[in-house]
């Protein structure tokens, strides 16, 4: 079989082995994060468009005007897009990197979970919302929803099978050295 010789000059990598099923299996979880975080921002879009009236808006406890709701509305509904949006890239980006056994991304991906954990520990404490059993349902359930999914990635991300995936290639393990004392005579390894 013929093997083309690196142009370079340099020795070509060697080759990631394939990702073992655990990591095949979070990055799923991750996909399926980004779909529930999908149907996350959709709802949410679709509850700030369709019951923005004065009555139910309140802000530190006063109840808005309709004038003032639809004087902010804008601004919320662009900023629900815009985090909804940088989410969903995130598991994207996440799914792909760690895919790729880019141990970075293994430890990003845990970091951001630390986050939701922070997130969805902050949004329990939150007053119960009045709106209806929908607003509950995407309220809660669909973060839990996406937090179990980054639980699942997370874990099997640092399960012992996945741990050789994401080592750096082409570097070999050294072991450290030893110090020699003076006077002494150097111990065999």
């Amino acid at each position: 079989m013929y093997q083309p010789y690196p142009s370079s000059g340099q020795p070509a990598e060697p080759e990631r082995p394939c990702a073992p099923a655990p990591v095949l299996t979070a990055v799923k979880l991750m996909y399926a994060g980004a779909a529930v975080s999908t149907v996350n921002l959709i709802s949410a879009l679709v509850f700030i468009i369709g019951d923005h009236s004065a009555g139910r808006a309140t802000v530190n406890g006063r109840r808005l005007t309709a004038a003032q709701v639809s004087h902010w509305l804008p601004l919320i509904i662009t900023l629900a897009v815009v985090f909804g949006l940088a989410e969903i890239a995130l598991w994207l980006w996440m799914a792909r990197a760690n895919g790729q056994g880019r141990n970075w991304a293994r430890i990003v991906s845990t970091v951001l979970f630390g986050l939701a954990t922070l997130q969805l520990i902050g949004g329990l404490r939150e007053p119960g919302s009045h709106a209806g059993f929908a607003v509950m349902v995407f309220g809660w359930v669909v973060p839990v929803l996406a937090w179990l999914a980054g639980l699942g990635a997370v874990w099997l991300l640092w399960r012992p099978a996945s741990r050789a995936f994401f080592k750096p290639q082409g570097f070999a393990r050294v072991p450290p050295a030893r110090p020699v004392l003076p006077g002494r005579p150097p111990r065999p390894l």
